[in-house]
């Protein structure tokens, strides 16, 4: 994989300026795919139907695969682009912001706007909880009694993240391991346990891991 992490907002938030008069507010929300995006920039549409304008911007995909703008009426690239911007240089993935505009009387320029539009995500995006995501695999191990202590001094010192322990008549351990981890873990556990161990691919992708 190319992106081996990338921010995504875990709960959504909204926030607001206000720029001569002219009300900004910025609602953001996580999005997996264009229809979910398209669906809730619909629902803000909806929601603040008497603004003037309803600006809106969305990436989606690790590598940003997917990315649309909308300026809604407001000049070209005063808007939905630099929105956009913001998300990108934030490094914020699989997400949606739509900027409401309450026009106040006052024209603000181009180069006003802009500051503005992005102002107002900026605004929206301190509210909201971000988290990171990072690309390795699910492993589950199952040892012996004998074992879990060997497994957590390895995963501590490797810096490896403990996801789930159940004891039964033996210990079953789910943890993740980046790309660089894997073979070093597998590898070190496997000598401390003599090859007893039973080490098994659960999952590949981006996972949430805990305290991020």
């Amino acid at each position: 994989m190319s992106t081996e992490t990338y921010r995504i907002i875990k709960a959504g938030g909204s926030g607001e300026i206000t720029e001569k008069k002219s009300r900004f507010i910025a609602t953001l929300c996580p999005v997996s795919s264009e229809e979910e995006a398209l669906a809730f920039i619909g629902q803000l549409k909806k929601k603040y139907w008497d603004a003037k304008h309803n600006c809106y911007a969305y990436v989606i995909g690790p590598d940003n695969a997917l990315s649309r703008c909308s300026d809604d009426g407001e000049p070209s690239k005063t808007a939905g682009k630099p929105m956009l911007d913001i998300l990108v240089s934030e490094g914020i993935h699989d997400v949606a912001v739509v900027v409401t505009r309450y026009f106040g009387g006052v024209l603000l320029g181009t180069g006003g706007l802009v500051r503005a539009y992005q102002a107002a995500v900026k605004a929206g995006l301190s509210a909201c909880t971000l988290a990171t995501r990072h690309f390795g695999k699910k492993l589950v191990v199952t040892t012996d009694y004998s074992g879990i202590g060997k497994l957590q001094y390895i995963a501590a010192t490797e810096n490896i993240s403990l996801l789930s322990t159940e004891y039964t008549d033996a210990v079953t351990v789910t943890l993740f391991v980046s790309p660089v981890q894997e073979s070093i873990f597998i590898k070190k556990f496997t000598q401390a346990t003599n090859g007893r161990a039973g080490i098994a691919v659960a999952e590949e992708g981006f996972f949430e891991l805990p305290d991020d």
